[in-house]
């Protein structure tokens, strides 16, 4: 059967509606992307950019030879690996345990786990602590404040509840102990969820501008987004002292900067999450859904 006049009017509403959604979501990195490709003297006044003033790919070489830029950059990406392997690895070793009816006590730590969705220890305790532990300055206060989440903890244990209990059963009858059975089985049948949870993980760490503020004193420990906070706050000393060519920095100016900046610190994680959405999505309905 064809749709009524009605249905006609609300279908063609619905896709003017998420057409001008879509349009606001992407023109902004849309119009950054368009910035940054721009000739500097074109954009000295800013405006509205659909298509490049002039093309130049000089506020791009500024990013590259900026030593601050790539100092942060592999800050970021050693705090990013290292952060979303141990902390899936972690979440998912606690939710194993929790998701069995058998562990003693599991309801007071289940409790604890859900308390900290609610309370944290607070900014200042936690910065003492982190001084007291001689981490500040350290890979590891960027990296173990913000490792394990109660919320992924609760999507895992979501998604392992609804695993097959024979297969478990069937590998304990075949002398497989609890450590077998998770490296083994566990892992391998939670890769969706595993996914899921080392992505939100990934995002966090990547994006993180606060660690830095508490526990990075030294501008060699900033991390990526940090660097771009200062490189846009003070886009003319930041270039300046940046160890870019003369000859480029004459090329660009501080709208270009921030523009190529911005874009490059987004594209990592861009590229990536195309590669990770199938399992990101499945991960993410089956935890909650089973939960």
């Amino acid at each position: 059967m064809g749709m009524t006049k009605g249905e006609k009017w609300f279908m063609s509403a619905n896709v003017l509606f998420f057409i001008v959604l879509m349009v606001i979501m992407v023109y902004p990195f849309w119009y950054m992307i368009m910035g940054s490709l721009s000739d500097s003297s074109l954009t000295a006044d800013g405006g509205l950019f659909l298509l490049p003033a002039g093309f130049s790919f000089s506020a791009y070489l500024a990013v590259f030879q900026n030593v601050s830029i790539l100092s942060g950059f592999k800050v970021t990406l050693i705090t990013t690996v290292a952060g979303a392997f141990l902390g899936t690895f972690l979440s998912a070793a606690m939710a194993y345990a929790l998701s069995k009816k058998r562990l003693r006590g599991q309801g007071i730590v289940l409790f604890l786990v859900l308390f900290t969705m609610l309370f944290s220890g607070g900014m200042i305790p936690s910065y003492l602590l982190v001084k007291e532990l001689h981490m500040v300055d350290s890979y590891w206060a960027l990296i173990l404040p913000g490792i394990m989440s109660a919320w992924n903890i609760f999507v895992m244990i979501g998604f392992m509840r609804g695993l097959p209990e024979e297969v478990e059963e069937a590998a304990k009858i075949d002398g497989a102990n609890d450590l077998g059975i998770f490296f083994r089985i566990v892992l391998p049948l939670s890769k969706p969820v595993l996914s899921t949870v080392g992505l939100f993980i990934a995002v966090g760490y990547w994006n993180d501008f606060f660690s830095s503020v508490l526990y990075a004193t030294d501008k060699d420990m900033w991390q990526l987004q940090m660097v771009l906070k200062d490189l846009i706050s003070n886009t003319s000393a930041a270039i300046s002292q940046a160890g870019i060519a003369i000859s480029v920095q004459q090329e660009v100016n501080a709208f270009t900067v921030k523009m190529a900046s911005i874009i490059v610190s987004s594209l990592p994680i861009l590229i990536v999450y195309p590669f990770l959405q199938k399992h990101f999505v499945k991960g993410a309905l089956i935890g909650s859904v089973k939960g």
